[in-house]
């Protein structure tokens, strides 16, 4: 394929992406929603962050991560836990990668296991 049908298709996806979103922008206030809707719209976000982040905290090269060495998973449970404590979305950000660093720079020195 040449330079200018990879640029051409790659427009037309910015483009089909754009109107995608544009279309909820602009239809928003003129098209009446059920109740049900606008309920169930609430979940979304929380949803799609959720979808992003389970993965990355809870495999480990494709695999389900075991608790032990897995500095992520707990950095995640202690993220978890800030979050239902502070309802804060920063405090979540900032302790869970405060944790998660932490954790990784215990685990850089300590001894490895025998066996």
């Amino acid at each position: 394929m040449s330079a200018g049908g990879v640029w051409l298709i790659l427009f037309g996806m910015g483009l089909v992406t754009l109107l995608v979103r544009l279309s909820f922008i602009a239809l928003w206030g003129r098209i009446a929603l059920p109740q049900v809707v606008h309920d169930a719209l609430r979940y979304v976000p929380p949803a799609v962050l959720a979808a992003i982040i389970a993965p990355a905290v809870l495999l480990h090269d494709g695999r389900l991560a075991s608790a032990a060495g897995q500095p992520r998973l707990w950095a995640g449970l202690l993220a978890a836990l800030i979050a239902w404590r502070t309802r804060s979305a920063l405090a979540t950000i900032v302790g869970g990668m405060a944790a998660l660093f932490a954790i990784e720079w215990l685990v850089a020195r300590l001894p490895a296991w025998p066996g």
